[in-house]
């Protein structure tokens, strides 16, 4: 890029990823509130892991540890992960896919802004294709479980694998999709299944109010401009008229668009993870593409394939598509004809 290079408050790395970490803060909340604290032990584990990781990659790449360590870059692919593993998972998964995402999706291909792939999204699949059963043992909202796990028995099943007394079926349970899925695939009907107690008014108990305050944050971030609308609204509206169009055809097979959208990982994944700067295009058409390419694919894994959630696989799919959407969307240079 050639100068002037114009610098406005607030534009460096760092502040970028601190903004963007604070956007989190009121899903975290949600996410104890809900499902207790099991998550700030996955949050913290994720990112001393991610930062040692990170360490331990640019002592190998001589590159100076204070600049890199303090951009925020690493913590954010940690919260993220954090966020898309179960929090009551035992501290091994995590540790795993926070390592792989930071030193093979990140520094292996170059470092921050040469990935091709999201490494949070690289992480997510990593584990879920290697440890499906570990991937689907999501705690039980509190209002739901049996046994409410507090933080000394979060930690003790974090770091022991077990719980004393207590059987892992008595805390935890399938996810609201994963739920749907299974009970659609029973031949019961959309009505009997919504019925269920794992179910609130647009999806999941619990869940649905951890998606507002993720649409709460990427607000925020879109009225700082951090990111731009282009990305979120083409997912989101490409997700919600696909599922509209199935469930215009047949209601009592496939969910409402408000299920969708307020349900899974579609929010964390149009506001906080399809808009990164590295993995993402970068004009504005393709970024249009690029969200209704994600929030199609979302939908179609959701509902056809083998995985309860799409959102990562659908998104390192179109991460793979954005050197071409690129290519094919750069504005005209003024001065120069088309062609």
């Amino acid at each position: 890029m050639s100068s002037p290079h114009v610098l406005t408050p607030g534009s460096s790395v760092g502040a970028i990823m601190l903004t963007v970490l604070a956007a989190l803060i009121p899903a975290i909340a949600a996410y104890y509130y809900f499902f207790g604290p099991a998550i700030l032990i996955s949050l913290a584990l994720a990112s001393v892991t991610a930062l040692l990781a990170e360490a331990a990659m640019l002592r190998l790449r001589n590159y100076p540890l204070k600049h890199f360590l303090t951009d925020g870059s690493a913590l954010l692919t940690a919260w993220l992960l954090a966020l898309s593993i179960p929090p009551l998972a035992p501290w091994w998964l995590i540790v795993v896919g926070t390592a792989f995402a930071i030193v093979v999706a990140k520094h292996l291909y170059g470092g921050l802004g040469n990935n091709l792939f999201n490494p949070a999204m690289v992480g997510f699949a990593v584990l879920m294709i290697s440890f499906p059963a570990t991937m689907t043992q999501w705690p039980a909202p509190l209002l739901l479980s049996q046994h409410p796990v507090g933080f000394g028995e979060a930690l003790q099943y974090t770091f022991s694998g077990a719980l004393h007394g207590v059987k892992l079926d008595a805390v935890t349970m399938a996810t609201p999709l994963d739920t749907l899925k299974t009970q659609l695939n029973l031949q019961h009907a959309m009505g009997e299944v919504k019925n269920m107690p794992i179910f609130g008014t647009f999806g999941g108990k619990g869940t649905e109010v951890i998606a507002a305050m993720v649409l709460i944050g990427g607000l925020f971030l879109w009225q700082r401009r951090i990111i731009t609308w282009h990305t979120p609204v083409s997912f989101l509206v490409t997700l919600a008229l696909v599922a509209a169009l199935f469930n215009g055809f047949d209601p009592n097979r496939y969910a409402s668009p408000m299920f969708h959208l307020f349900t899974g990982g579609a929010m964390l994944g149009a506001f906080f993870i399809a808009t990164d700067y590295v993995t993402a295009p970068t004009t504005p058409s393709g970024k249009l593409i690029f969200g209704a390419g994600v929030g199609f694919l979302e939908y179609v894994i959701r509902v056809f394939g083998g995985y309860p959630d799409g959102i990562a696989f659908s998104i390192l799919i179109m991460n793979a598509a954005v050197p071409l959407i690129d290519a094919y969307t750069q504005p005209r240079v003024f001065g120069h004809k088309p062609g």
